[in-house]
């Protein structure tokens, strides 16, 4: 695969790669995409920004497609990184996009699976998510590789289908506060590069030793070469509030950093000198501390904003070890991989033990106990069940069969009948009911102090009672980084344990006896 030009100079361990992000509006001729273009133009004149971002449909918000503007700013020649959303289409209208965007030139993505969609044309619409952002991931890689993606696992290079080039992002969210958010937020970040993840754009932050704890993660990994850009946000007083109060998924303004802006705001400009001097100290940390980039973005920045941040992160840049106290806003109470090391407030290359305790144990142990018996060859009961469903099936009761495995799963787990049934992989709780994005291979960002983007205060993160529940039995080490692949709509309604001892669900079946 040719590598983009952003991409070669993002793996380019001397370059120190600058992009911003852009946000287009709600309509198709806006000043707003004026003043995008204009703010491309100058970034172009500059020469210190490799890259702009496009977001799709930022904040769960309708939105002009990215790859329009995306067009025109190539065309000014400044590189551009479009954003994939898994949330307002299905996998052949994700592939269909992709194929348009490879024919336009456009080669660098970010992969996300993106925010619970907003009200728009006479309410709110129906949420997609037909795949999550590991998936998504997946589909891309089989189209790099040339193979048919509507095949699966089945998929081969074939010759009548030409490959694309994409250069695959992803997104990580370190900034969390409990020890299951964050565990889970980094065993999906590993399914990711196994899905084949070029590089990672972090969460909004603003704490260096949260910053660190990503790089030490990767090369505890073994996966330090991957490159990262650091998120540096500069946030107007009115986001700002919303990300206080929890209002903008995933975005956290912690109370000692709310506290202080509140005290910079009293100033004649409201603040905002100082937020763009602490974009500045942020890019020059991060710079030290081995990023292989940084991604600017915020609410209303004019390009004299940014030229103002990136000249005095420059000056900054030798001396940025003397910055890091003025970025230490995380919460010292919150969750770390790493312990803390007390000459510089950074991390050692220790790991923090985790000792918040599991939960929920007697509903894991009671599922797992029957799954064992009845759904596993060296389980007693697995060949009296396999003989009856599939003698069930084979008769005139085979829609009672349907029917009496729906109750009693509806009951136990809130079942929906997909046919296709993924509980063994979640520790027994069924993401087609209690995830509002029906996400098969790992928590969103969405979640804040463990409740649900989509139901906060009202319904737990199925990810965070996931690890809790296997946390409670000791086999939270256990999550694999492998892909548990998209839902079958072919096996909708149908019986998921005929599906499975027949071979036709997405385990492929369990060794025939």
């Amino acid at each position: 695969m040719t590598l983009s030009p952003f991409f070669r100079a993002l793996s380019d361990p001397d370059n120190f790669t600058l992009t911003l992000e852009l946000v287009p509006g709600r309509s198709g001729r806006g000043t707003g995409h004026d003043r995008a273009l204009a703010v491309a133009r100058q970034a172009v004149a500059d020469g210190r920004l490799t890259a702009v971002s496009i977001t799709e449909n930022a904040g769960g918000q309708v939105a002009l497609s990215p790859e329009v503007l995306g067009v025109e700013i190539c065309a000014l020649g400044l590189e551009v990184i479009v954003h994939l959303s898994c949330k307002d289409k299905n996998r052949n209208q994700m592939e269909s996009q992709l194929f348009a965007w490879d024919r336009l030139g456009i080669s660098d993505l970010l992969v996300i699976t993106g925010d619970y969609p907003k009200p728009g044309y006479r309410g709110l619409s129906k949420p997609v998510f037909d795949l999550d952002s590991v998936q998504a991931l997946d589909l891309i890689g089989v189209m790099n590789r040339g193979g048919w993606p509507s095949g699966g696992e089945k998929a081969r290079p074939n010759p009548l289908l030409q490959t694309t080039g994409f250069v695959k992002g992803v997104a990580l969210s370190p900034f969390k506060h409990s020890e299951p958010e964050l565990v889970m937020q980094y065993v999906k970040l590993r399914r990711k590069l196994a899905a084949g993840a070029d590089y990672i754009i972090t969460q909004i932050g603003y704490d260096a030793r949260k910053f660190q704890e990503v790089l030490l993660f990767l090369e505890r990994q073994g996966q330090g070469r991957v490159p990262v850009l650091g998120n540096v946000f500069i946030p107007s007083l009115k986001v700002a509030e919303l990300m206080y109060r929890g209002e903008i998924p995933g975005c956290v303004i912690p109370e000692k950093l709310y506290t202080t802006m509140q005290q910079e705001a009293r100033s004649p400009d409201r603040g905002k000198k100082a937020r763009l001097m602490r974009a500045a100290a942020l890019l020059a940390v991060l710079r030290g501390l081995g990023y292989a980039g940084a991604h600017i973005g915020g609410p209303g920045l004019t390009y004299d904003d940014i030229a103002l941040v990136l000249d005095r992160a420059e000056e900054l840049a030798a001396d940025w070890r003397a910055l890091l106290p003025e970025l230490a806003f995380w919460p010292e109470d919150s969750c770390f991989l790493f312990r803390r090391d007390p000459e510089t407030g950074l991390n050692l290359p220790e790991e923090e033990p985790l000792t918040e305790p599991g939960g929920e144990k007697w509903s894991y142990y009671l599922s797992h106990l029957a799954h064992e018996a009845a759904f596993v060859p060296r389980g007693p009961f697995y060949r009296p069940m396999k003989r009856l469903c599939l003698a069930w099936d084979d008769s005139r009761l085979s829609r009672a069969l349907i029917h009496f495995e729906h109750l009693l799963k509806f009951l136990a787990f809130g079942c929906k009948n997909c046919g296709d049934c993924t509980l063994v992989e979640l520790a027994y709780l069924c993401p087609q009911a209690a995830c509002a994005k029906y996400i098969l291979n790992g928590p969103c960002g969405g979640s804040r102090d463990g409740w649900c983007e989509v139901y906060p205060g009202r319904r737990r993160c199925i990810y965070v009672r996931a690890y809790q529940r296997l946390k409670s039995v000791g086999r939270q080490a256990e999550m694999k980084d492998d892909l548990v692949p998209p839902r079958d709509w072919s096996l909708n309604n149908t019986s998921s344990w005929v599906n499975y001892f027949r071979g036709l669900d997405h385990q492929g079946g369990p060794d025939q006896d």
